[in-house]
């Protein structure tokens, strides 16, 4: 039987076998989870998730792939989900070794044998339409269950656009959809890192122009070339941690993807500093709105 790893465990905190299966719905190719069969892995080390929701979800399906006997080692810092990893475990009925170690909550246990009480967390943590988004929708997803402010924002100045263009990190594909309401777009690609989003926004956005790609928008992409607009709300954290360098390099892939006159237009939380890098890319920049900790930008190639 494999052996498989959930996210990126810090060196020295988990012990993952050479050759595990990865298993993140963050990291673009990995096998899921959720299709694993029950008992069918030795052994599992997981970067829990912070979300409790998603976590329980994933502890759940974790303890449903692995053989009885199979051994989990889940850990997460302290201040995102770790100091109460073992209680999560003991309600899934686990009885952890739990250890503090480096700000973390590492905790091991081998798997029982016989059912465990794992129905409800799945289905929790389960894909789900949410009326009054008119969505479908999955705990873990960024803004999985509102409207993001600086969402709201951008849709509420953006113009009707034309040709091709990109969502890039497209979430569950609100932008999209008011894209797509244009009948002068002509191809939209959608792109985000997270498997779970890409798949919602695939049932959310019922259009023949609409392509989804699962990609880290950090590596280049040929395929997004020479297009007519580019639209993002880009992530600024990565593992949990504020990673300002993460919007920029959306930026700058932005920049790349567009011909020579075609229009970015971003939304951000009003402390990120994106104007140097927007300007250093684009030969145009402007600000088109403000409000509520958000700002917009509309920036020329």
């Amino acid at each position: 039987m494999p052996a498989a790893v959930y996210g990126l465990p810090p060196a020295g905190l988990a012990e993952v076998p050479e050759g595990a299966l990865q298993l993140s719905p963050l990291i673009p190719g990995s096998d899921r989870l959720e299709d694993r069969a029950e008992a069918s892995l030795d052994g599992l080390a997981m970067l829990a998730p912070p979300g409790t929701i998603e976590r329980r979800f994933v502890l759940a399906h974790a303890l449903r792939a692995l053989r009885p006997g199979g051994r989990l080692t889940a850990l997460a810092p302290k201040d995102k989900g770790g100091s109460r990893l073992a209680r999560e475990l003991r309600d899934l009925g686990c009885a952890p070794v739990d250890e503090p170690r480096r700000h973390h909550r590492i905790c091991t246990l081998t798997r029982p044998e016989g059912e465990l009480p794992l129905g409800a967390a799945l289905a929790e943590g389960a894909p789900r339409h949410i009326e009054n988004l008119a969505l479908c929708t999955q705990p873990g997803i960024f803004s999985w269950d509102r409207i993001d402010p600086g969402t709201a924002l951008l849709l509420s100045v953006l113009p009707t656009l034309s040709g091709s263009g990109a969502d890039l990190g497209c979430g569950l594909g609100i932008l999209a959809r008011a894209l797509l309401a244009a009948p002068a777009v002509t191809r939209l690609v959608l792109v985000d890192i997270d498997r779970r989003a890409v798949e919602m926004a695939r049932r959310n956005v019922g259009d023949p122009r609409a392509e989804f790609r699962w990609a880290d928008l950090r590596t280049p992409d040929a395929g997004l070339a020479r297009l007519d607009f580019v639209v993002m709300n880009p992530p600024f954290h990565d593992g949990g941690a504020e990673d300002q360098a993460l919007g920029q390099t959306f930026i700058r892939r932005a920049a790349e993807s567009l011909r020579p006159g075609g229009a970015l237009w971003l939304t951000a939380n009003a402390h990120l500093p994106y104007e140097a890098v927007l300007r250093a890319s684009f030969r145009g920049v402007a600000q088109r709105a403000a409000a509520n900790g958000y700002k917009v930008y509309e920036a020329t190639a």
